[in-house]
């Protein structure tokens, strides 16, 4: 019979899962903690609050937000009266994380596509035959990097519900 976890506990078993999350689309599981304690909360969070409920230093928390607002998925806001720093969600979940997968695949193909540009520039100590070969699948594996990059861009595109 499974023990039963008392409110904290279960807390931290959904941010682990939300840093498990974040590292497997490339990010770094404070990324993903930050936003299960926004989720959690539903309210604005200051950044001395993100720092206690994660376990990360007040500098880490704010690297991460940095980069979070960047990517457009936090907003940093200030309350009146209150000299702290606040900050929530911009958007919904499933908004978040489809940028977070779609900016991520971007980037990855668009290093591909750079990479097999640069690998064209290495063929000239190779034989003609072997250069053709090369050429031959590196055209090939070019074609369908971009035929996934059209189809990212539309999903990039799709309204969710």
């Amino acid at each position: 019979m499974a023990e039963k976890l008392n409110e904290r506990q279960l807390e931290k078993k959904i941010l682990n899962n939300f840093a498990a999350v974040a590292e497997t689309i490339g990010y770094s599981p404070l990324h993903g903690k930050i936003i299960g304690v926004l989720l959690i909360k539903s309210k604005p969070v200051s950044l001395q609050e993100l720092s206690k409920e994660t376990g990360y230093s007040l500098s880490m928390i704010s690297l991460s937000l940095d980069f979070l607002e960047v990517m457009e998925v936090v907003k940093k806001i200030k309350k009146p009266g209150d000299r702290k720093l606040y900050v929530k969600l911009n958007g919904s979940l499933l908004d978040i994380l489809k940028k977070a997968v779609v900016i991520r695949v971007k980037k990855t193909l668009a290093d591909s596509l750079r990479e097999f540009e640069e690998s064209r520039e290495h063929l000239d100590g190779l034989d003609r035959n072997e250069q053709r070969r090369i050429r031959r699948i590196i055209d090939i594996l070019e074609r369908e990097i971009k035929r996934l990059d059209y189809y990212v861009n539309m999903l990039a595109q799709i309204e969710l519900p």
